[in-house]
């Protein structure tokens, strides 16, 4: 079922993640991209990230267990997991051969007028809804009561409005103080020492790891992590079975990132960072890899309901299901040279 608040709310932590990891670090959060670093070249800032985003679900189950995502069974048989290390290799070659997914393109690129991530995001996401259609022809979820439009909103009661509203101030507050935090603690200490004042890299150690708890709180709240919530919005224009949540998290996602870009601008270094670490490809850089990519992306997508981010996520509480579907996307983005 449709469920606006808690989607709303959920999609402005996603704003909140990514444009704290932008004006802080200066870094694009594409969770394709951060999830093949961890596994090829890791760093401490990417182990961190992944680190808050694991920790993600434990306020959830602490103050709002309901909205701890519901996965669909581990697969028992050796046909299910090859099924399910196929779907990771498409994403994974996707993602690589078209340069992101949808934090990178859709939540990051798109609020910056990339016209790569408006070919991409129109490209995934239209492959996505064909394949939805022709291969789940009934379009319904599990989501989706029979007797009722999928569309149907359902709301939250007021404590746990109060709760949902108090935990994503509270978080949004962290990301945005504590680093700052620690780097006035470290310049200070390195100045008492006599030492050049280094503070970067503590503070953006520690914006990498909020943003990531950051970044899944919002997947889980929005209910993006989940696999049906999905695969309803990919029933559009069968209104009887379509959620329109991913639209809110667009909405309220994309939107807000695009105004606080054109507010705040690039001309001015992130706080902790000497300068923006942007893509320099442009629309005339695209070629047909770039749109193939998206596209097998999206048939993954669309088969699955599952992308990178929402992926960790489940490989976390499923290390099973994980260790399938991992390997499928270390597989497929293999194929493709760096």
């Amino acid at each position: 079922m449709f469920t606006p608040v808690e989607t709303s709310v959920g999609a402005v932590l996603l704003h909140q993640a990514t444009s704290a990891l932008l004006f802080q670090c200066g870094s694009i959060l594409g969770a394709s991209g951060y999830l093949r670093r961890l596994f090829t070249a890791p760093t401490k800032e990417t182990v961190l990230f992944f680190a808050g985003m694991a920790l993600s679900s434990l306020p959830l189950r602490m103050f709002l267990p309901e909205l701890v995502i519901r996965y669909p069974p581990v697969p028992t048989t050796w046909q299910a997991a090859l099924v399910t290390a196929g779907l990771g290799a498409l994403v994974g070659w996707g993602t690589k051969a078209s340069n992101g997914c949808t934090s990178g393109h859709m939540l990051c690129g798109l609020s910056r007028l990339s016209g790569r991530s408006v070919v991409a995001v129109s490209t995934f996401l239209s492959t996505a809804l064909l394949t939805h259609h022709l291969v789940h022809p009934s379009l319904r979820t599990e989501i989706c009561p029979v007797g009722t439009p999928c569309y149907t909103p359902t709301y939250p009661s007021s404590s746990a409005t109060a709760a949902l509203l108090v935990l994503a101030a509270t978080v949004i507050l962290a990301t945005r103080t504590i680093p700052r935090l620690v780097a006035k603690a470290t310049e200070a200490k390195a100045t008492d020492a006599s030492d050049k004042p280094d503070a970067v890299s503590p503070a953006r150690q520690v914006t990498q790891f909020l943003v990531g708890l950051e970044f899944g709180l919002g997947l889980q709240i929005s209910q993006m992590a989940s696999p049906s919530k999905l695969l309803a919005f990919f029933s559009f224009p069968v209104l009887e079975t379509w959620d329109p949540s991913l639209g809110m998290v667009m909405l309220f996602g994309v939107l807000p990132n695009l105004i606080e870009n054109k507010m705040r601008g690039f001309e001015k270094a992130p706080d902790f960072n000497c300068k923006f670490d942007l893509p320099k490809k442009t629309i005339k850089d695209i070629d047909w890899k770039f749109i193939l990519g998206a596209a097998v992306f999206g048939v993954g997508w669309g088969l699955s309901g599952t992308c990178p981010g929402p992926a960790v996520l489940r490989a976390i509480a499923q290390p099973a299901w994980g260790l399938f579907w991992m390997t499928g996307y270390w597989a497929g983005g293999k194929l493709l040279p760096s």
